[in-house]
């Protein structure tokens, strides 16, 4: 079972794209822009310092995020927007029959 745009979090509130809340897997898919890419993020030219300033603080929120649902046992996972869906989805489910095999001890 999974859910989508899930609260994983209530304070401070953390939504995740898709979450296996039995297993405690929160999926985010993150993009290339907003959340600064190496591939591909790209640094605007106009309003530079707020664009800039507004990514950090996108990538600083990210981290927050995980370091948080890592202490309360959950594992996170960040797929990128220009990854391929198969791609994905095979980290996905590696790292869920990776907790239902744990589970299953």
């Amino acid at each position: 079972r999974y859910r989508v745009d899930f609260a994983v979090l209530k304070k401070p509130r953390r939504v995740a794209d898709i979450v296996f809340p039995g297993l405690k897997i929160a999926v985010f898919v993150d993009g290339c822009f907003w959340h600064g890419c190496p591939e591909h993020a790209s640094w605007p030219k106009q309003n530079a310092e707020f664009w800039r300033q507004k990514i950090e603080t996108n990538l600083a929120r990210d981290m927050d995020t995980d370091s948080r649902l890592v202490a309360l046992g959950w594992e996170p996972i960040r797929v990128w927007e220009h990854e391929s869906p198969a791609s994905a989805a095979q980290k996905i489910m590696g790292l869920v029959a990776k907790a239902k095999k744990n589970r299953a001890r």
